[in-house]
């Protein structure tokens, strides 16, 4: 980047991150040589911007908290970005639908009327869906886990198990994961020696220990598909057996299984093979295709349609006496 003053607005956009940024990563970056960069740092410190360098392995350069702070840096696409955030943000963080409405009116007053007229036009256009009702949590703990997380920070925090049990928690915290209503941190737990995934709501008292350490290497790159297995591994699993009297293609198309699921027994019936978590989302699918079927397996779904069955006939005005289902 050979533009001096769009490579030094570059530079502490990049520091006004919350994190500590190595000289050749800077570099890396701006497409330039670490020289430069010592040099652009220079002349940032020049115009009174408070950039503090450590050494050693683990330093570089990050942009301190100062008497005046420089004004908040914004390419087109991080202003849409942020703006569209903000009109999304709402749910499981206390108190963050009504700041979001501040800072979302403070955002727009000094967006360029072109971002303006975007970013309205998103607003417009754009709904939520509403979400079930969840455990809400402390953006105060949120801010003290991401920045730990960012500036790779061991943490203590007091932590409630499934069972109600309380014990206190020493990790490194990687990343935090928003998973519907539900807030999650992936972190290495030093005491257990292992990787562990904390739901936010259950966590009190972040505290940081002011040490900090190298950045492990995560389980998976993906933080968030990491997180998302591993919840998807702890809710049973029901392998499936059933005979539909439907054509093998005709089941393939409308349940969108996968061909080696379904094995045709003749042209007018097959039979499906998979898995479920969930006996609801199962039998539903399966009574919404309209034909005739047989659950061979698992016993726990016989049991679920029985009930269904039983509260549809109800359902329907009719009352079961003497071995007979009279109208009511």
């Amino acid at each position: 980047m050979s533009d001096t003053p769009a490579r030094l607005l570059a530079l502490l956009s990049l520091l006004q991150t919350s994190r500590e940024w190595p000289g050749s990563e800077l570099a890396e970056r701006l497409e330039v040589s670490p020289r430069t960069v010592r040099r652009d740092i220079d002349r940032l410190r020049e115009l009174g911007y408070p950039v503090q360098a450590t050494m050693g392995a683990m330093g570089g350069y990050r942009l301190v908290a100062g008497k005046a702070m420089p004004p908040l840096l914004l390419d087109d696409e991080e202003a849409v970005a942020i703006a569209v955030g903000l009109r999304m943000a709402a749910g499981p963080v206390d108190g963050m639908e009504e700041a979001s409405v501040r800072a979302l009116a403070k955002l727009e007053q000094v967006l360029p009327s072109r971002l303006r007229q975007r970013v309205g036009a998103l607003g417009a256009a754009t709904v939520s869906m509403a979400a079930a009702n969840g455990p809400n949590v402390d953006p105060q703990n949120l801010a003290v886990l991401a920045w730990a997380a960012a500036n790779r920070e061991r943490l203590r925090f007091d932590y409630q198990a499934n069972d109600g049990s309380r014990t206190g928690r020493l990790v490194e915290p990687y990343r935090l994961v928003a998973g519907g209503r539900r807030w999650y941190l992936l972190a290495y737990d030093n005491d257990r020696d292992d990787w562990r995934i904390f739901r936010v709501d259950r966590l009190s008292a972040p505290r940081p220990t002011g040490v900090r350490v190298a950045l492990r290497e995560p389980p998976e790159p993906d933080a968030a598909a990491f997180v998302t297995r591993k919840m998807y591994s702890l809710v049973p699993t029901y392998e499936v057996r059933t005979t539909l009297r439907l054509p093998a293609e005709e089941v393939i198309q409308r349940l969108g299984a996968a061909p080696g699921d379904v094995r045709p027994v003749d042209e007018h019936s097959c039979e499906l093979h998979g898995h479920a978590d969930t006996l609801e989302w199962l039998a539903a699918r399966l009574l919404m295709l309209g034909c005739e079927f047989e659950v061979h397996e698992p016993p726990e779904l016989l049991e679920y349609l029985r009930a269904a069955g039983a509260r549809a006939v109800r359902a329907a005005g009719f009352r079961r006496r003497a071995g007979t289902v009279r109208r009511a």
